[in-house]
């Protein structure tokens, strides 16, 4: 194998995207040939390279997972505060990862991979890969919000405005969302701009891919037909 950057090689073996790869090499928890890595080193196969201490191998096979994350399981790959993890929940025999994420009072479609190639390419807001959730809230939805969160809104707290949205009401407190980027708790921040607290919020889409009939808790493969029209849109 020809030597290839570190963050690359850790993404390519499904243990995060490149970006995260790299918080975990400034954060002095990985280790090539038992001395602890620096950002823009290269690797091969003749090199031993360890994440918190264990020994990373490399996975020919890549799978995708749907899985359908319950209300107070976290997103995070190590974290001594959280009860609940997706990397603890999810028993399958591959490790895998998540590709984008949900936060901890949501529930709903996570894509899980060991293709760190498709994790950072999920992950590029630039891509404007679509997100569909149903958002249940305490008020009853006004036209002029509707209207208003449609077309973009002013984040306060992020000094950001969102991308233009599709929204359509499906209950007098209920909408559905399509969104192409992904901000920090985006549409709770919207609602409150709009004077709404969610009560629930559930991801039922991400791409080509639904939620389907899976139940909380639990995931499936990929169908074939899925995979391929996944990796044909990224």
């Amino acid at each position: 194998m020809e030597k290839i950057r570190l963050n690359k090689y850790l993404a390519s073996c499904g243990i995060c995207s490149r970006r995260d790869a790299d918080r975990l090499i400034e954060q002095g928890v990985v280790t090539v040939n038992g001395t602890a890595a620096v950002q823009g080193m290269k690797v091969g196969e003749q090199d031993t390279v360890c994440v918190h201490g264990k020994k990373v191998e490399g996975c020919a096979r890549k799978v995708v997972l749907a899985y359908y994350k319950p209300v107070g399981v976290v997103c995070t790959e190590r974290d001594v505060h959280a009860e609940r993890t997706v990397i603890d929940e999810i028993q399958y025999p591959i490790r895998v990862t998540y590709a984008g994420r949900l936060d901890k009072d949501s529930e709903g479609l996570l894509l899980m991979t060991n293709d760190g190639a498709l994790i950072d390419d999920m992950m590029r807001s630039a891509n404007k890969h679509e997100k569909e959730y149903i958002v249940k809230t305490s008020g009853e939805w006004t036209e002029e919000a509707i209207s208003n969160m449609r077309s973009g809104v002013y984040l306060e707290e992020l000094d950001a405005t969102t991308r233009p949205c599709m929204i359509e009401r499906v209950g007098s407190h209920t909408i559905r969302m399509v969104l192409t980027q992904g901000m920090n708790r985006q549409i709770r921040r919207m609602c409150m701009t709009q004077g709404y607290e969610v009560s629930s919020l559930k991801r039922t889409r991400v791409i080509n891919v639904s939620l389907g009939n899976l139940k909380p808790g639990e995931y499936r493969e990929l169908t074939q037909d899925e995979i391929e029209e996944l990796y044909s849109i990224l």
